[in-house]
């Protein structure tokens, strides 16, 4: 039976610059009546929807807001996910298709992983599509003119945490690193390349490709910096 809900598209529009969102992308967000987007509060600005703002016009869309706050605190988490879903629903029920845009890739280390496997869960006849983006990695890499890996290499993406040891075992085993939002962690992160004699090898990005891109190439000098959150360090042997 075909079904008669709107479809749900996690649209991935880049790491900062407008320019870098796909050709489908682009078809999608002309196309599709609903726009959602994720901020981190009630009347926030979204990144994402900052990156798309040139290609979507307001007056002709149903803009939808979507909070997600900065929080670990899984019931809080848990209860914005619902409401979420109910929002997305609501559109959806009635045939609408929805662009869901998400800064990066939908299914890496995105927000919309949480909107996908809520919405599988409580509305599993909904139809959902994922729409590649061009990752910060990718991005960063691409900026600083630095291959992530060739042949036989590994490269490892992880996001940072104050786990020591984890950290350690990461740069130990591969030949590059990229560290996602390193902002928190930044101090130890530092400790651990000066004690594998790493530090050369490092580089730090923020809002990578955006008209707030920042990139250290001298990690030392970020020691005292207030980074922002969409921060992040790559380490090449």
């Amino acid at each position: 039976m075909t079904s008669t809900c709107g479809t749900l598209y996690g649209i991935g529009v880049g790491p900062g610059d407008p320019e870098l969102i796909t050709v489908k992308a682009y078809r999608l967000l002309q196309t599709c009546p609903v726009i959602a987007y994720p901020r981190k509060r009630s009347g926030s600005r979204s990144y994402a929807a900052d990156i798309v703002e040139q290609y979507v016009d307001r007056q002709t869309k149903t803009m939808l807001g979507l909070v997600f706050p900065m929080t670990r605190d899984e019931t809080v988490l848990e209860q914005y996910w619902n409401t979420t879903v109910q929002s997305l629903w609501e559109h959806l029920r009635q045939g609408r298709d929805v662009a869901f845009v998400t800064e990066g890739d939908p299914l890496l280390y995105s927000t919309f992983i949480h909107v996908l496997r809520q919405m599988q869960a409580q509305h599993p006849e909904v139809p959902v599509v994922s729409v590649p983006g061009v990752s910060s990695v990718n991005a960063a890499a691409n900026r600083l003119g630095l291959p992530l890996a060739d042949g036989d290499e590994w490269v490892a993406i992880v996001p940072a945490t104050d786990d020591r040891d984890a950290m350690r075992d990461a740069l130990l085993r591969n030949d590059c690193v990229v560290f996602l939002k390193v902002a928190k962690v930044l101090s130890t992160i530092l400790q651990l390349l000066e004690e594998l004699d790493m530090v050369d090898g490092a580089f730090v990005c923020s809002h990578v490709t955006s008209a707030r891109e920042r990139i250290w190439r001298n990690v030392r000098e970020v020691a005292q910096a207030e980074l922002p959150y969409l921060t992040l360090m790559v380490v090449k042997r």
